[in-house]
């Protein structure tokens, strides 16, 4: 491996209209997460010390994802879009006085990792990252000799023993900067389309004397999203991936298929994953924890020997101590749950804590919102809330207290008090039986 500095140019001002969606292509997102993050993540991961994105003025979606992850000095604009190898000389004034071995790559390849990438940099001149094509098709043909890259030559002007070749160009591209640029200045648009390639330099290059390889990488890798179809293909290969690498792992996923994981998913060995669990950004379940079926958790952190679910719904900020048990149709978000505490049936938990073994009963919300502010109902250890309390935040319910069943709760509990907030219950005998039997005979009278 090389120990010269690298740079990434990411290529992002695609129009994407075969995606016929109001998002930018390259921001729909592949396991939660947008595809050029996952291009931007693997040039980070390659220790690329200067990394530039070419945007087109019709996305500034686009532009502002950037400059709020890589700031304003990342971004070159490409306007006219004429082409791959014109969208990257519009990178070259951003890269002005950097003298290393730059990579360039796409932000609608979502797949491709730094480990995938890092090849290219072991030698010196024009190298790209070809795969073998299960079918070539219209892809572009590497004609190789030896461990020289030739050429690479696109289907439609191919030979007929040219089109039988199986080694395909991924459009993955490095090389020396300085080289990279000069051979760009050269390149002309003497062709059908008027445009710019950035395969020409490979030809380039060999004719000034420059070694040109290829190195290789899977064809699911490097595979390109242009449609929705090829996104979902994208994601239920990403989805796989991950599958496989929890499984190996020593996480039990009974129906892995039912499993929906997002890009940060962390998930400890002896985790039970039970069938249709779906997990968004942020999640990290802790080995020997258990989520249930029809679970959703997302941002929320799950200690060891917790249980959730089924049909749960963790949210940003919920995190559960070792044994939590959140049961069947409950919501937490924000709220911290320390070891053992309980929230087993229909309740709603909203900014706040729970101490150790309380237990919140079914039907208990914590009233979070004044139509204006967040507040925060504090519930101690061991305290017992009856079922179909409403706590109005904020609020304190000491340690060992209790709420009696259909409770409002406005003030705090005191450690090992009951509180009481609903009215007397009133008996009127044989109230109903007449109420039922004047209705009737008014409805029977009606015409």
């Amino acid at each position: 491996m090389t120990s010269r500095a690298r740079a990434a140019i990411i290529l992002a001002a695609g129009q994407g209209t075969r995606m016929k969606s109001p998002l930018p292509k390259v921001l729909h997102p592949v396991g939660g997460r947008a595809m050029l993050d996952h291009a931007i993540d693997a040039a980070e991961g390659l220790g690329c010390e200067r990394i530039v994105v070419v945007v087109g003025n019709h996305s500034p979606e686009v532009r502002a994802h950037v400059e709020k992850r890589l700031g304003a000095a990342a971004i070159a604009v490409q306007d006219p879009p004429l082409g791959t190898g014109h969208a990257v000389l519009a990178a070259k004034a951003a890269l002005n006085g950097f003298d290393g071995e730059v990579v360039v790559t796409y932000g609608d390849v979502p797949l491709l990792t730094a480990a995938d990438i890092a090849p290219v940099f072991a030698g010196d001149g024009v190298t790209v990252i070809g795969f073998e094509a299960r079918d070539p098709g219209a892809y572009g043909r590497l004609i190789l000799s030896g461990g020289t890259l030739e050429a690479i030559v696109e289907a439609k002007e191919a030979t007929p023993d040219q089109l039988k070749v199986t080694a395909c160009n991924s459009g993955v591209m490095a090389a020396p900067a300085a080289l990279l640029f000069e051979l760009l200045e050269r390149v002309t648009n003497d062709n059908a389309k008027g445009e710019y390639y950035l395969t020409d330099v490979v030809g380039l290059a060999r004719r000034a004397g420059h070694a040109t390889r290829a190195v290789f990488a899977g064809e699911d890798a490097v595979m390109g999203v242009n449609a929705q179809a090829e996104l979902a293909q994208a994601e239920a290969l990403f989805q796989r991936v991950r599958r496989e690498d929890l499984l190996a792992a020593g996480v039990r996923m009974p129906a892995p298929d039912t499993v929906h994981l997002s890009w940060d998913t962390e998930i400890g060995p002896g985790a039970v994953i039970e069938p249709y669990v779906v997990f968004g950004p942020g999640a990290k379940v802790a080995g020997g924890a258990r989520i249930r079926s029809f679970s959703h958790v997302e941002g929320a952190v799950v200690a060891a020997g917790a249980e959730v679910g089924p049909y749960a719904r963790l949210r940003p900020g919920a995190d559960l101590g070792e044994g939590v048990r959140i049961g069947n149709f409950v919501e937490v978000k924000n709220v911290t749950m320390a070891k053992g505490a309980k929230a087993n049936h229909l309740a709603y938990l909203g900014d706040g804590s729970v101490g150790e073994g309380a237990n919140v009963g079914a039907g208990t919300i914590f009233c979070n919102y004044d139509g204006f502010n967040k507040h925060r109902t504090e519930v101690g250890a061991g305290a017992f809330i009856g079922s179909n309390t409403a706590l109005v935040a904020p609020v304190t319910v000491g340690a060992g207290a209790m709420t009696g069943s259909g409770s409002v709760i406005t003030e705090d509990v005191p450690d090992g008090a009951l509180a009481l907030g609903r009215a007397r219950q009133e008996l009127r005998p044989g109230w109903a039986e007449r109420f039922m039997q004047a209705m009737r005979a008014r409805k029977a009278a009606k015409p």
